[in-house]
């Protein structure tokens, strides 16, 4: 009897194995795996600000909204005004249903010159960005670009939502900072030299000799 229980049992977990088995080949037939035990959202959204630095973006912003409604993962500008959008995925589901946007739908209505997205590597394929996307994948914590993206996909209408996304940007600023004004807060180095007879702390840059590359001709 006992015999017969245990060929019984065995024969239940040969079944059991099978069928998870067949699950997990079904499940990847939508796609791969959405990597949310190797990476989060918030995780992916700090590596691309990290990488739009080393791309030479001089001011980047992370989850700002504009009037548009897009709220950018990650954007940095660079001279000349020219903007890279990197916008992060970590699953299927979210990759795809970002590409039914009013604003990838109608991509004169997007921010950014160069725009890319950032995913896990094997998440999103080639062959499925938007035309003249660019694609980045994690790679044991490094980024490679795996796609470069095209440098003209901004319109002036863009153009206006990312104004738009800087000033309400230097808004929230402003209200955090209260009862200062932004002006305020940018000359607080001025005031440093009037209480110190004239001259700055030793080791302190005045504002004329900071670097910013956006005042460079």
């Amino acid at each position: 009897m006992a015999r017969e229980r245990q060929k019984l049992f065995s024969r239940f977990d040969l079944r059991a194995h099978g069928t998870i088995w067949k699950l997990l080949r079904y499940s990847h037939s939508f796609g791969p795996p959405a990597y949310l035990g190797y990476v989060t959202h918030s995780q992916l959204v700090q590596k691309a600000v990290a990488w739009l630095r080393a791309y030479r973006c001089g001011v980047v912003l992370s989850e700002q909204a504009c009037v548009s409604g897009e709220m950018p993962d990650a954007i940095g500008w660079k001279r000349a005004s020219h903007s890279v959008l990197v916008e992060c995925k970590v699953s299927r589901a979210d990759f795809l249903a970002d590409r039914e946007k009013l604003f990838r739908r109608k991509p004169e209505l997007g921010v950014g010159c160069e725009r890319f997205y950032l995913a896990p590597a094997g998440l999103i394929r080639p062959d499925e960005l938007l035309p003249g996307w660019g694609l980045l994948e994690l790679h044991n914590r490094k980024i490679e670009i795996l796609r470069p993206s095209a440098r003209n996909h901004r319109t002036s209408s863009g153009f206006g939502y990312e104004m738009n996304l800087l000033l309400a940007s230097l808004r929230r600023v402003e209200l955090r900072i209260e009862p200062q004004s932004i002006t305020d807060f940018l000359k607080w180095k001025n005031r440093m030299a009037e209480y110190n007879r004239g001259t700055l702390p030793a080791g302190m840059v005045a504002p004329e000799e900071e670097a910013n590359l956006f005042l460079e001709v």
